[in-house]
């Protein structure tokens, strides 16, 4: 787990820095479950994800792969390391900190640039980065019920000097700014969260501190498995083109899968309709993220409107409520 003179800070991608997020939250479950992440960077349930090394010595990487598959006890997700190409997590060992980018934003990094870095290893730090690679944020920037008062002065004195040398604005992203509710779904802060920086009581006002959490905490285990449930594993389904399918979530964390296939070069649109709040993404064949929406559509349904090359493509459909929520919907592709 991160400590104070070394700690982890996100990758963003650029498009959403310092980007205006409207207000939405949902806990998990029926009970208080404090694990918060991000829901538009959900891997698909039951996804296998593709993960090679950048660099790092034996050691290193076997360490990874100790450590990290913990997440995959709980979570219905796969990790399978193997060769560097067409990997799409990619580890590095670099001197450049302990970052990684959020959940499926590492699809949209280019091939030869590292999606997770690991300047330092414990156990608690691997499960810290994959516990972003799986879609997780900081436990202190949860904002329900967040007991932090920051004493910002000592904070950035400490983190503006070696080993991290941040900037203020990083200090500010990874630090003080708490995420909007918009992007995530959660509850009250889990102090016990592998997520969670250590830190002294000096570092805040009202004499908060965060010994070091190297394991997974009850509720990161139980935000695992209830957002990548093994009870809801979707099944692939038939969108032909120029045909609307009705459909719903049946139950809550539940994903629906369509296989649709593109005869040809073009322009297409998949469309959802109806009552419930949708969010919706788009593969290629080697399970690539294409693109994602949200709120595109009527009302709070997605649209994605896509220039797509003859093949077989994977739409993902699933309820912006991973805690309970259900709802009818219909779904079709077009092109032009």
């Amino acid at each position: 787990m991160p400590r104070t003179d070394k700690v982890c800070f996100d990758r963003i991608l650029p498009a959403e820095l310092r980007r205006p997020l409207p207000g939405r939250v949902f806990s998990i479950g029926g009970g208080r479950f404090r694990a918060a992440f991000e829901v538009a960077k959900l891997w698909p349930n039951g996804s296998v994800i593709r993960m090679g090394f950048v660099n790092g010595t034996a050691a290193q990487q076997n360490m990874v792969k100790q450590f990290s598959v913990q997440w995959t006890q709980f979570a219905n997700l796969t990790f399978q390391f193997g060769a560097i190409a067409g990997a799409q997590v990619r580890i590095a060992f670099n001197d450049d900190g302990a970052w990684s980018y959020i959940g499926t934003d590492a699809l949209g990094i280019p091939a030869n640039e590292p999606t997770l870095n690991l300047g330092w290893q414990d156990e608690g730090v691997i499960l810290h980065e994959f516990g972003h690679m799986i879609g997780m944020i900081h436990e202190h920037q949860n904002p329900i019920g967040n007991p932090i008062e920051w004493n910002k002065p000592v904070v950035n004195a400490a983190l503006s000097g070696p080993p991290n040398n941040w900037t203020q604005d990083v200090i500010d992203h990874n630090l003080y700014a708490k995420y909007e509710l918009s992007q995530i779904n959660g509850s009250e802060f889990d102090s016990k969260s592998v997520m969670l920086y250590s830190f002294p009581a000096s570092w805040t006002l009202n004499g908060f501190q965060s010994e070091p959490n190297d394991v997974l905490s009850d509720v990161d285990k139980a935000f695992a498995a209830r957002v990548y449930s093994r009870a809801v594993v979707p099944s692939l389904v038939d969108l032909p083109v120029a045909e609307a399918v009705e459909a719903s979530i049946g139950q809550p964390a539940e994903e629906d899968l369509y296989k649709m296939t593109a005869r040809a070069e073009g322009r297409y649109t998949i469309e959802t309709d109806g009552p419930s709040d949708l969010v919706m993404t788009l593969y290629d064949s080697s399970g690539n993220q294409i693109a994602q929406d949200d709120d595109s559509g009527a009302g709070r349904n997605p649209r994605i409107v896509a220039q797509l090359m003859p093949g077989d493509y994977k739409v993902q459909v699933r309820h912006y409520n991973t805690a309970n929520g259900t709802g009818t919907y219909t779904i079709r592709a077009a092109k032009g």
